[in-house]
């Protein structure tokens, strides 16, 4: 699931233990001991700078909580951006200096999967693990064997701005139907047409997860697995190619911006109230809104909602989200355990469930069903699809496939071509192991 914030690489200085050196890249790792107060060393930890932006409380919990179970073992905390994880863990895997424990997107997980670079975990090891988000626990099992755990999920929804519906439209409410997404975006697009930078609906082009929804409405898939035991791209299929249209359909119509721009930062076009409508995971509201310069009144005037799809259901949302892994290689597996235990333990989803974050696991995920800042994106998550779990998918997302299907489709290429080119480099790709 990926929230994708483009923010320089940092590292905690303060933690509930001091920080020294990397564990895993040749300073003394946690020693074994069968009293957990006599053990000593250092755990390495890689976590995305989410946490440490939006729910430090929690790491700042779970790091308490540690420190009482080893008070004499040093904690060395780092967050990672989105751009730069990947690349900087492929690096220390290399020279042996990789994190005892390291947070992956959810389509991330695959690649250290099949490389080996993930130790095999015990489902039984961690709370709610009997009702553990069935897309989640998916992206980390391979073989009937668990690799990671589940940390938090994630879904798509629409996000609007309430007050520029009602003045267009005469309702603040949210449309259910796309003919009626369609008619008021309209609205919005004419009460706004002075300002040639104004998008009704800000839906950018090479944004391939909102594209794949598309694709998903109309029952077509990127790849699938044959009978004789390999991936291959079926964005040629007819289903999937009517989903590529409408997406583009939709961008060409609504979003008057920049086409090649990716959505990495439009909630602050949103923010900027240069758009009145965000296809988005829910806390971009709260990033719009909490943005500087933001006006005041987007702080309750932004709301969520289910966004409708093109077949008179909602559109299917990407089931997003991290897992947390013990890397196979880590000289504290036995104290990572414990802290990958305590990071995701019922009291630590507790937290992020509070936060309007979606937890690892339905029992916890049921009260946000009919929570109005959750209901949406909670309701999305049995019925969300989910990237090929497939060898090369990684590979597939890092040479922009996608994204350059979509860019090339924006700049006048048909899209039967754009699909069977994006299927042929798919194939290349896809049943290789990264």
């Amino acid at each position: 699931m990926k929230r994708r914030q483009l923010l320089a690489a940092s590292v905690v200085t303060a933690l509930a233990a001091s920080l020294t050196a990397c564990g895993g890249g040749g300073s003394p790792a946690a020693s074994k001991s069968t009293d957990p107060k006599s053990v000593t060393g250092t755990l390495t930890i890689w976590l995305m700078n989410d946490a440490q932006s939006s729910w430090p409380e929690l790491v700042q919990q779970v790091n308490d909580q540690f420190a009482q179970q080893y008070p004499n073992v040093t904690l060395k905390l780092s967050y990672q951006t989105w751009t730069d994880k990947v690349a900087n863990l492929d690096t220390a895997l290399a020279q042996g200096k990789a994190p005892d424990v390291v947070e992956l997107g959810n389509t991330e997980t695959m690649k250290y999967i099949l490389n080996g670079s993930l130790a095999q975990l015990d489902k039984a090891d961690y709370d709610n693990s009997d009702s553990w988000i069935r897309g989640l626990e998916n992206t980390c099992t391979y073989n009937s064997k668990l690799f990671c755990v589940p940390y938090y999920a994630g879904a798509r929804v629409g996000i609007y701005n309430s007050a520029m519906l009602q003045q267009a439209t005469g309702s603040a409410d949210f449309p259910k139907t796309e003919d009626d997404l369609k008619a008021a975006m309209d609205k919005v697009a004419a009460a706004h047409k002075d300002d040639k930078s104004f998008s009704p609906l800000y839906l950018p082009g090479p944004y391939w997860y909102a594209a794949m929804s598309y694709v998903a409405a109309y029952g077509g898939t990127i790849a699938k697995f044959d009978s004789a035991g390999n991936w291959h791209g079926t964005l040629e299929d007819p289903k999937a190619e009517q989903g590529i249209q409408h997406f583009v359909d939709l961008v060409k119509r609504y979003n008057h911006g920049d086409l090649t721009v990716n959505e990495l930062h439009q909630s602050d076009v949103l923010g900027k109230q240069k758009a009145a409508v965000i296809y988005g995971n829910g806390w971009e509201a709260g990033n719009a809104s909490g943005m500087a310069g933001a006006d005041p009144s987007l702080k309750d005037g932004l709301k969520v909602a289910a966004f409708p799809g093109p077949n008179g259901q909602p559109l299917p949302s990407f089931i997003g989200g991290s897992d947390l892994a013990i890397t196979a290689k880590s000289q504290a597996a036995d104290v990572a355990r414990t802290w990958v235990k305590l990071f995701t333990s019922t009291k630590s989803e507790a937290l992020l469930a509070g936060k309007d974050i979606l937890p690892n696991n339905l029992n916890q995920l049921d009260p946000l069903k009919v929570k109005p800042e959750t209901a949406a994106a909670a309701n999305s998550v049995p019925d969300a699809w989910f990237t090929p779990l497939a060898p090369g998918w990684a590979q597939v997302e890092k040479q922009n496939v996608l994204v350059n299907m979509l860019n090339s489709i924006l700049a006048g290429k048909p899209v039967d071509d754009a699909a069977k080119a994006a299927d042929q480099q798919i194939n290349q790709l896809i049943n290789n192991q990264s």
